[in-house]
């Protein structure tokens, strides 16, 4: 029973782990854009088919930089062209703008790459358990955990203590000052929603080498993200933070006591935090903190 108890453990928090590299990308697009975007998801997975899909020719090293790089590209590419026509209106309209995305990138991505699922390639010394003991705990595991902690630490760093970073956090607070500073707000939410869509095709190109890439895979990972930003505090980053890993560990240690209720718990614990803290466990921090 202990060591079923730490092999769901460890698998939760490296589900926690994706849910909180989706919820990071998401918080900060909802931060400074005021937009939920619901295409999120639909970036995650076309991240980890483009590592799919650069595998053979750049390897999987290779195939981890730039499809994280390509897809936020894309992601720049559409907020330039859509995503900034729906700021300042009704988020009604961001909503079903985005929505309307997530199609758009599932089916393209099953047009191109087949309804099939398909298995990712990892090097092989990654997919070696550490020992015989813990034979759950392999080496791409750990490093999924050590890639997600080195993108967050790089997030928190950038928006603490670069130029950019700053001002991405300003706008959080007073978009209008920030503007009347002379500050180019239209290229700011341009590169702060290309950081947020990096973010998920990392996290897809990770969660492909995990879990194997379908069409769907990215709504299954989007909800959850959306429940860690309630949990953590709309607004405050580390509050996201902690909201993933809390509800990917609740989920993995629910599944050993009541397998049925390993997705419903998230939803639990986020009605009870918000029942306890209606703004979350860390949303009295503001934003960006």
């Amino acid at each position: 029973m202990t060591q079923l108890l730490l092999f769901n453990a460890i698998n939760g928090l490296i589900i926690g782990a994706f849910y909180v590299l989706m919820a990071l990308g998401l918080s900060l697009i909802l931060n400074l854009s005021g937009v939920i975007n619901f295409a999120h998801g639909g970036f995650l997975v076309l991240g980890g088919y483009l590592a799919y899909a650069l595998t053979p020719y750049v390897g999987f090293w290779g195939a981890l930089l730039i499809a994280p790089l390509l897809t936020a590209g894309v992601g720049f590419v559409v907020e330039r062209l859509m995503v900034r026509r729906v700021y300042g209106r009704d988020p009604l309209y961001g909503l079903l703008l985005t929505f309307g995305l997530a199609f758009i990138l599932e089916d393209g991505t099953r047009s191109i790459w087949g309804a099939q699922g398909l298995p990712v390639s990892i090097p092989a010394v990654l997919a070696r358990p550490l020992s015989s003991d813990f034979f759950f705990i392999t080496g791409y595991r750990l490093f999924m955990v050590g890639t997600v902690a080195a993108a967050v630490f790089l997030l928190f760093a950038l928006l603490r203590y670069t130029r950019v970073g700053i001002r991405i956090r300003a706008g959080t607070l007073d978009l209008d000052t920030v503007s009347a500073l002379g500050i180019n707000v239209r290229g700011l939410r341009s590169l702060n929603f290309a950081a947020g869509i990096f973010l998920a095709g990392l996290s897809g190109v990770l969660a492909g080498g995990q879990l194997g890439l379908e069409p769907t895979m990215g709504t299954g990972l989007l909800m959850p993200g959306f429940v860690a930003i309630i949990v953590g505090g709309v607004g405050s980053l580390p509050g996201t933070l902690l909201g993933g890993l809390l509800i990917g560990l609740a989920s993995g240690v629910t599944a050993v006591f009541f397998p049925s209720a390993s997705e419903a718990v998230i939803y639990i614990l986020m009605a009870v935090v918000l029942m306890v803290r209606p703004h979350g466990l860390l949303g009295e921090e503001g934003l960006l903190t």
